[in-house]
């Protein structure tokens, strides 16, 4: 397991903060989800814990290592391609570890099986359709053997079945070790994946806990008032409750 330690870090884009003073504390094991309202910062926290996004004070820590040392997976909410087959797209992720050509290609190999889409290796990676470039993404970060996966709206514009079919892969990664950090909107889909969860406003981190009491029973204010709006089907208490 991984432990990770978010600590009080503070993140600005374009003179306006996004993060401010956000710490978590996240040692549990599988899937943590992150969840709250648009603009509340849960992209840029994903950023700034993979260090595309300069930290301005505080800190992102991973037990006692160096964040250089810990191999990471990044998959965006639509995965980006080049002009070239499915593997080649994979094998681009190994590019900075001067890997063999046999081990490049066992990797590509064995992260495209896991995906589902080793038949279509050699196939034109644009020729996919959305759910299947997003299971591409998941093989471009599981071939580099990462530690940590971070997921920001991996789902966001699936339908039922290709969403079903990426939940399935991100279950069997964080089955086999990988600690899973994934930002959605889909409460349903936190609910059926995530251990725990974070939740985000207005750029602070507001609550930490398990899946089913931060979903149920929200100790803090802007998460109850979140998932009131993000729930409305929930019937109302009595008047007298």
């Amino acid at each position: 397991m991984l432990p990770l330690a978010i600590d009080g870090i503070r993140v600005s884009l374009g003179g306006r903060r996004i993060l401010d003073e956000a710490t978590a504390r996240i040692a549990t094991p599988g899937v943590t989800a992150v969840i709250g309202p648009n603009g509340a910062g849960k992209s840029v926290l994903l950023r700034a814990i993979d260090g595309l996004l300069p930290i301005e004070a505080g800190a992102v820590r991973f037990g006692d290592r160096r964040s250089e040392t810990v191999r990471r997976g990044f998959v965006f909410q639509d995965t980006a391609l080049i002009r070239a087959s499915v593997a080649d797209n994979v094998a681009l992720a190994l590019q900075p570890l001067g890997l063999s050509r046999g081990e490049r290609a066992r990797r590509v190999a064995a992260a495209l099986e896991l995906v589902g889409l080793g038949p279509r290796a050699r196939e034109a990676a644009r020729r996919l359709s959305g759910g299947e470039r997003q299971r591409l993404g998941l093989a471009r970060a599981r071939v580099v053997e990462p530690e940590l996966l971070l997921l920001d709206e991996p789902t966001a514009s699936l339908d039922p079945g290709a969403t079903e079919e990426i939940e399935r892969i991100i279950r069997g990664m964080a089955a086999d070790g990988v600690k899973v950090v994934v930002v959605s909107h889909n409460l349903g889909q936190v609910a059926r994946l995530a251990e725990d969860v974070v939740v985000v406003d207005r750029g602070r981190l507001v609550e930490h806990g398990p899946v089913e009491q931060v979903l149920s029973r929200p100790r803090s204010a802007a998460a109850r008032a979140y998932l009131a709006g993000e729930l409305p089907w929930l019937p109302s208490p009595p008047e007298n409750a």
